[in-house]
């Protein structure tokens, strides 16, 4: 059986785009229970100057409450070079920085043009190899934009290939408007992959018009070997208006689990992580359908196969 990695976003792109500041110990307790679920890896925040996010203003303790948990690896994002040494002092284990292939999403979502983002790039690239601190890049908005529209594949492998140029270790496609369908996943994984390999790991997904599972789907069966997800379906970008709903956590499990590809983490723990949102977040929506239909009857036969 194939290992999938989920990657657990929610506490960063989940939290940042809710109003409500989630309260730490909750934070904490969400992600320690996650971790004791064998989820894998959990992205606890991002290092943005708290004036622009509140959400995220105690990203630094939660990376050294995580990196109590054993066996968790702790990631966490960065915007740019600023972001990226606060992330290296708090005891990342690894960060990644987005990378907007619609140059306009990119102004609006870090204030820096593609020719700057690669300069910021580079210099997040010195940082994290000097700290022996995993970099990748995420490439955002690679499937479309909900300001430019449609966003070149041209576009999307030659700022693949400079990323790598610039010292990422490692890249992710990135669904952040909820634009892409199962075929264009297949094409775009094909063509980045056809010029940087391995390289290309990661698929990070929306939801937002129903596809997400789908399109997962299509990226496993070009190779990928890591997916973004969100507990509850939390998340979205804001600064891509109409960009709603991650990948939910919980269905993903599910299919991949049932589907007999080993992700390490116990579907039914994790289903009861969901109250300590409820809890924190009363008047958040949460959203998926395992949590309400529950697993197959034959569901432990199936992952026993």
């Amino acid at each position: 059986m194939s290992f999938i990695t989920i990657s657990e976003v929610g506490p960063r792109d989940g939290l940042q785009s809710i109003s409500r500041v989630m309260p730490l110990e909750a934070k904490k307790a969400w992600i320690a229970a996650e971790a004791a679920c064998g989820v894998p890896e959990i992205e606890v925040g991002s290092f943005v100057p708290p004036g622009l996010l509140p959400q995220m203003a105690d990203t630094a303790e939660l990376v050294a409450f995580a990196r109590t948990l054993p066996g968790l690896n702790v990631v966490a994002l960065v915007p740019n070079a600023k972001g990226a040494a606060r992330a290296i002092e708090a005891g990342v284990h690894g960060m990644s920085a987005p990378f907007s292939m619609s140059e306009t999403h990119s102004i609006r979502n870090v204030r820096r043009d593609h020719a700057r983002m690669l300069q910021e790039i580079r210099e997040i690239a010195d940082q994290a190899s000097a700290a022996g601190v995993h970099f990748a890049v995420g490439l955002s908005t690679a499937f479309g934009c909900t300001i430019e529209g449609a966003v070149p594949e041209s576009t999307v492998v030659r700022l693949a290939v400079a990323s790598l140029e610039a010292g990422a270790k490692e890249l992710s496609l990135s669904d952040t408007t909820g634009y892409a369908d199962p075929a264009q996943v297949k094409r775009l994984v094909r063509a980045v992959r056809a010029e940087v390999g391995d390289a290309l790991t990661t698929l990070h997904l929306h939801n937002t018009r129903g596809l997400g599972l789908a399109n997962a789907l299509a990226g496993l069966e070009e190779g990928i070997t890591t997916l973004d997800a969100s507990l509850g379906g939390l998340g979205g970008c804001p600064y891509a208006p109409g960009a709603s709903g991650n990948l939910v956590t919980e269905d993903l499990v599910l299919m991949l689990n049932a589907m007999g590809l080993k992700t390490g983490i116990d579907l039914e723990r994790l289903l009861s992580v969901r109250k300590i949102l409820a809890e924190a977040l009363p008047d958040e929506p949460l959203y998926g359908f395992t949590p309400d239909a529950g697993v197959m009857l034959d569901y432990h036969e199936r992952i026993a196969r």
